[in-house]
């Protein structure tokens, strides 16, 4: 199946393309700035706050060319994350219209028509910007490659940190199935395919290139990095947490803490198991875990300390995989070479 690689569009990229996800919140100017100078494809989380957004695009274009102002005709090389949701669509354009980010990721939208207006509007105003798209099942990216035409569909399992689809599969049906769906229709074109969900480590990124993808997302590793905007005790919680299978946990339940779910329906959450969601289960009123859950946040530990461990904390299933804070790059480079030594092992395997 042809696909296009993804150095095409992006030259200063290392092998294997490792991309930060767009973590609303989370992955700010420097993170994004330090995956770009490692190698890989930084993104900013997409934020609802407009005048926020803005500043962190500032940011990060003062951290690439030293200025805060876009240079004409200049091609920002980081991408930028848009929660179709929660943003308007003429806010969000205006911004990459002058600033001209190197792609956009587009996810989370009520309605499948969303992503093709949004595109279209996109592409109108900055041609050069390529159009990312995050989905987590095989109709939805067929869907999506017939009505948008993407450059990157973005494969999300069912392992995922964070928000994705309530169903969904893992990475290692999803992928090759999806990539068989596209072939049989001849929708592959040139549209590069990229996984996540659960990839934590060199031998997640072996496997994810083994089953077909073209790069590969990293989300709950990269809330180890320096650079990551994160609560230190969030970070001590990522960092401590093993076995992320069972103790994290997908419900609707994290989006409800801080008052009614504003999430498409479709969506759930992923996080680790803590004193709300066992709240839930024991059948305490939502309307009490609120009211715990607003003590908390309202304390210097913002309810992510161990005793009284009551706000969201995102994380995926290769939560365990994650064991040491470190500077983006070197979690890169360690990533890199562990994915290298991953596939020689499996190819000895084979002779």
């Amino acid at each position: 199946m042809p696909t296009r690689h993804l150095s095409k569009d992006y030259p200063w990229v290392s092998s294997p393309p490792i991309i930060s996800a767009p973590m609303s919140g989370f992955a700010g100017p420097a993170l994004a700035y330090a995956v770009y100078k490692a190698g890989g494809i930084g993104f900013l989380g997409g934020l609802p706050d407009i005048e926020a957004l803005r500043t962190a695009l500032q940011n990060v274009t003062e951290l690439v060319t030293g200025t805060r102002a876009p240079k004409p005709g200049h091609t920002l090389p980081i991408g930028l994350g848009a929660l179709l949701f929660a943003q308007r669509l003429e806010d969000v354009v205006g911004l990459i219209a002058e600033f001209r980010p190197v792609a956009v990721w587009l996810f989370a939208a009520y309605e499948s028509a969303d992503f093709a207006r949004w595109a279209e509007e996109i592409r109108k105003v900055s041609a050069n910007t390529k159009i990312w798209i995050q989905i987590g099942s095989v109709r939805g990216a067929v869907q999506l490659a017939q009505s948008c035409k993407p450059d990157v569909l973005v494969l999300q399992g069912a392992d995922a940190g964070g928000h994705g689809g309530e169903k969904g599969a893992g990475i290692i049906s999803l992928i090759p199935e999806t990539l068989l769906a596209l072939q049989r229709l001849r929708l592959s074109g040139n549209m590069s395919i990229v996984a996540a969900g659960g990839i934590a480590d060199g031998s997640g990124v072996a496997a994810a290139l083994t089953l077909g993808a073209d790069g590969i997302v990293m989300g709950t590793r990269f809330l180890a990095a320096e650079e990551t905007t994160v609560h230190p005790l969030y970070r001590t919680a990522i960092l401590e947490t093993e076995d992320g299978g069972q103790t994290t946990v997908r419900a609707k339940l994290f989006d409800e803490l801080a008052g009614p779910n504003i999430w498409p329906k479709a969506f759930d959450g992923r996080a680790l198991i803590a004193q709300s969601y066992k709240d839930h289960i024991e059948g305490i009123s939502i309307d009490e875990i609120r009211n715990f859950h607003a003590e908390a946040k309202r304390t210097d530990h913002l309810g992510f300390d161990q005793e009284n461990r009551r706000a969201a904390i995102w994380a995926g299933t290769g939560v365990g995989l994650v064991r040491e804070k470190a500077p983006a790059a070197e979690i890169l480079t360690e990533v890199r070479e562990a994915a290298k030594v991953a596939l020689k092992r499996a190819l000895s395997n084979l002779e």
